[in-house]
C-alpha cells in the first residue's frame, strides 16, 4: 500500500492559483498598455477550448465525430489605477473598433482590431510551468461600482475578450498534442500576416515582471 510519503514524492505540493503573470499587448494603432498591468491584474484563467462531438447515426447506434474547435471568452479581473490609465486604454482600443457617437470602425486591418494576451503558471520557484497565448478582442469593459459606505476596498474591474484561438506552450517548447498538431500549425489557421507576429511574441515570453 501506498504511504503519505509515496503521495507526496508524486504530488510534489501541487499548482497553486494564486502564483500566475498576465501581459496584454494592444494593437499599434490604439497605442500601449501600461507595463504596470502585470501588477495590477488580480486575476485571470488558463484559457477554456472545446471540441464538441457530432453523432451520426447507423444502425441504431450513434457514431461520435469531432466537430469544430471554439473559444470561450477570457477575462481578466484588474485593479483601478490611481489615473485609471489602463482602464481608458481598454476603452480607447474598444472605441477604436466601433465609435461611442457613430456607427463607425476606425480601421478593417487585422492588426488595428486584435491584441495579444498571454498568462504564464508559475512554480512555486518563480519559474514558469506553462504559458498561453491568445489572439483577443475586447467586448466588455465592465463598470465599477461606487458609493459613500464602500469602506476598506479597492477598486476593480473586468475586461472580456473574445478569443479567436490560443496556442500552449509548455516546458519552453511548443506543446502539441500527438500526430502533426504543433504550434505552427494552429498559429498560421487565420488571416495571413498573424504567424509572424504571434510566433515572436511567443519566443519572447517570460515570466519577468517589469523594473
Amino acid at each position: 500500500m501506498a504511504t503519505i510519503s509515496d503521495f507526496s514524492s508524486k504530488f510534489r505540493g501541487g499548482v497553486r492559483p494564486n502564483l500566475f503573470a498576465c501581459n496584454i499587448t494592444i494593437p499599434g494603432a490604439v497605442g500601449n498598455l501600461s507595463r504596470e498591468f502585470t501588477f495590477h491584474c488580480k486575476g485571470t484563467s488558463l484559457p477554456a477550448s472545446s471540441v464538441p462531438a457530432i453523432d451520426v447515426p447507423f444502425l441504431g447506434r450513434q457514431l461520435k465525430v469531432p466537430g469544430d474547435r471554439t473559444y470561450a471568452d477570457w477575462t481578466v479581473t484588474v485593479f483601478n489605477d490611481v489615473d485609471m490609465a489602463m482602464r481608458h486604454t481598454f476603452e480607447g482600443w474598444m472605441a477604436k473598433i466601433q465609435n461611442h457617437g457613430a456607427n463607425v470602425q476606425h480601421s478593417t486591418a487585422h492588426a488595428d482590431i486584435y491584441g495579444q494576451g498571454t498568462v504564464t503558471q508559475l512554480r512555486r520557484d518563480g519559474s514558469a510551468v506553462s504559458t498561453y497565448a491568445l489572439e483577443i478582442l475586447p467586448t466588455e469593459v465592465a463598470a465599477i461600482e461606487v458609493a459613500w459606505e464602500s469602506n476598506d476596498a479597492v477598486e476593480e474591474y473586468a475586461v472580456t475578450f473574445a478569443v479567436n484561438y490560443w496556442v500552449p506552450k509548455s516546458g519552453g517548447s511548443n506543446f502539441t498534442s500527438g500526430g502533426s498538431d504543433s504550434t505552427e500549425w494552429n498559429i498560421n489557421v487565420g488571416s495571413s500576416g498573424v504567424s509572424g507576429s504571434v510566433s515572436g511574441a511567443l519566443g519572447s515570453l517570460g515570466v519577468n515582471f517589469p523594473k
